[in-house]
């Protein structure tokens, strides 16, 4: 706990037998009250490595899910285990879980409402393993997100990311996709409902064992990602409707 407030980890899972252990070990669990994990009907001994590894709190989609469906229950575990704070960090040791630390202090004390782990802040990211087209990819979409969203962030495709309690009930995230596209939906929703969201720097271990998705589906992504941008601004404009924005109350006006 950090100010008395319950912290929270959760695992999505899919074939992460290779890398859970070595994730799990570096968890600080002198300040982590609980670690959730959700296998997405993974085909290797993900769970059974979970359970020797003593994580009590499994959930085992009986079939794939897809990566936003995975997220899904996760959040919704956590909320119901009356967390405060929570993390979601991938068992893939892609991002280092040393920073679940400052990512919970921020939150806990109020300075921001959402951190994210930046891959881009600082000079490591190409040191990190991180393929130089993936980078080029992430600046080009991040750039046009911030002026679409008219936001300032480094990036929007980390998948190293820590919500407060009020964050994730006050955002209809059940609305938005299974699939990779999840992660972005979910924080033009926080922009969308007036919330503040700070970065800190991120070392990226990129190796064989890390989980990427494939060439189409990154096409796909980068797709929806335009795609959530412009809803999110015509939705604001009063021109548009969307789903993923019902009923949410926001605060600011730009």
């Amino acid at each position: 706990m950090i100010q008395d407030m319950k912290i929270i980890v959760v695992l999505p899972a899919y074939n992460a037998a290779k890398t859970l252990e070595r994730t799990y070990r570096e968890i600080p669990l002198d300040l982590v009250d609980e670690v959730i994990l959700v296998d997405d009907a993974s085909k290797d001994h993900t769970v059974e490595i979970a359970e020797k590894l003593g994580i009590k709190n499994i959930i085992r989609h009986p079939k794939n899910l897809g990566y936003g469906g995975n997220q899904k229950s996760c959040y919704q575990e956590a909320l119901k285990k009356n967390a405060d704070i929570i993390i979601m960090l991938h068992p893939d040791y892609q991002y280092t879980p040393k920073l679940l630390v400052p990512l919970s202090w921020l939150i806990a004390h109020k300075v921001y409402d959402v951190t994210l782990g930046s891959r881009v802040l600082g000079n490591s990211t190409l040191k990190g393993g991180m393929p130089l087209h993936k980078l080029i990819i992430n600046r080009l979409l991040t750039f046009v997100e911030n002026i679409i969203l008219w936001q300032h962030l480094s990036e929007y495709h980390t998948g190293y990311r820590a919500y407060s309690r009020k964050v994730l009930e006050s955002i209809p995230f059940m609305n938005n996709s299974n699939g990779f596209v999840f992660d972005n939906q979910l924080l033009a929703q926080v922009f969308y409902a007036g919330f503040k969201v700070g970065e800190i720097s991120c070392p990226t271990y990129y190796s064989p064992d890390s989980s990427s998705i494939n060439f189409k589906d990154s096409f796909f992504y980068a797709f929806g990602v335009l795609r959530t941008a412009l809803q999110y601004r015509l939705t604001r404009w009063g021109i548009l409707k969307s789903r993923i924005f019902q009923n949410i109350i926001h605060k600011h006006y730009d």
